[in-house]
């Protein structure tokens, strides 16, 4: 069963997953008439911003969560969780891995299997298994991971 803050983290994490997705599905059949003049401008510029939205909340989330992981593992330079690619940085440090694997997390394919790897590591810096890592890459639940790692005892 569910304590009360992994329900709350539950509830922050898919909440606005669900809320995207349906926007985004009524949105489409606007978009697929390709409606021309302002409805159009106004169909689109009301999609980008609400993409925009969604992804600055999801960063923010994100560094939140990194940040708090790096202040649990009593690792350096917590703030670097809100640099985009030194972000990057500031994992392979609380996963206690080489930096020069920064350039593996940009090779296709090959990031996908490092990030795993860097992943399953942090789980195992907060003493959770580290079968976590894996369940990076599943969609919904991938996003509840970081938050879990953060927030979870």
């Amino acid at each position: 069963m569910l304590t009360v803050p992994q329900h709350r983290l539950f509830r922050a994490a898919v909440a606005p997953s669900v809320i995207a997705i349906l926007i985004l599905i009524t949105a489409v059949p606007l978009l697929a008439d390709e409606p021309s003049g302002a409805a159009g401008a106004l169909a689109m510029g009301a999609a980008f911003l609400f993409i925009a939205v969604v992804g600055i909340v999801f960063y923010i989330y994100f560094a939140l969560a990194l940040q708090t992981i790096a202040k649990k593992t009593n690792t350096e330079n917590d703030w670097w969780a809100w640099i985009p690619i030194i972000q990057i940085v500031l994992m392979l440090n609380i996963a206690k891995k080489p930096v020069w694997w920064i350039i593996l997390f940009f090779v296709p394919f090959v990031g996908i299997v490092f990030a795993i790897l860097v992943f399953m590591a942090i789980a195992e810096a907060r003493n959770k298994p580290n079968w976590w890592g894996i369940l990076v890459i599943v969609p919904v639940i991938g996003l509840i991971v970081p938050g879990y790692l953060a927030w979870s005892d």
